[in-house]
């Protein structure tokens, strides 16, 4: 796939918690396995970040009922504290996440290229419901 041929799609969420709190449970992984999935029947049981340049990370998302389960990974492209994260996942598809402070409230607006097996809106929907999560777990603690 060129770069021509590539899908972008951007999910945000607008979280009512200062920048630093957000980063926090964006990149630790006691926090990721509390928000890193789409729907309550699902779960996220373990997760790694090795929160580094170059750096290689993992989490596992599988049905709470085990019939179906895969790892998602990448490797940390960009890292700048409470501003910006971007990555390649494993599969070779790049992701770029901006943090932007507005005070108590912080914009988490993430875009990230499209894969070939499954339709673009169904994608977006998943990833804006794994961002739903996340805003309501940071807004939770």
């Amino acid at each position: 796939m060129n770069t021509s041929e590539k899908t972008l799609i951007t999910v945000k969420a607008t979280v009512n918690a200062p920048v630093e709190k957000v980063w926090e449970f964006w990149t630790q992984p006691d926090h990721i396995t509390k928000w890193n999935f789409a729907s309550d029947d699902w779960q996220s049981p373990w997760a790694k970040a090795d929160l580094h340049v170059g750096g290689k990370f993992s989490a596992r998302m599988e049905a709470k009922d085990g019939s179906f389960g895969f790892d998602f990974g990448g490797t940390y492209d960009v890292l700048d504290t409470n501003k910006h994260i971007v990555y390649t996942i494993d599969d070779g598809r790049k992701v770029d996440i901006k943090f932007e402070s507005q005070g108590n409230t912080t914009e988490v607006i993430e875009t990230f290229e499209a894969e070939s097996e499954n339709p673009a809106e169904l994608q977006q929907q998943g990833w804006q419901a794994i961002m739903n999560n996340f805003k309501k777990y940071a807004e939770s603690k």
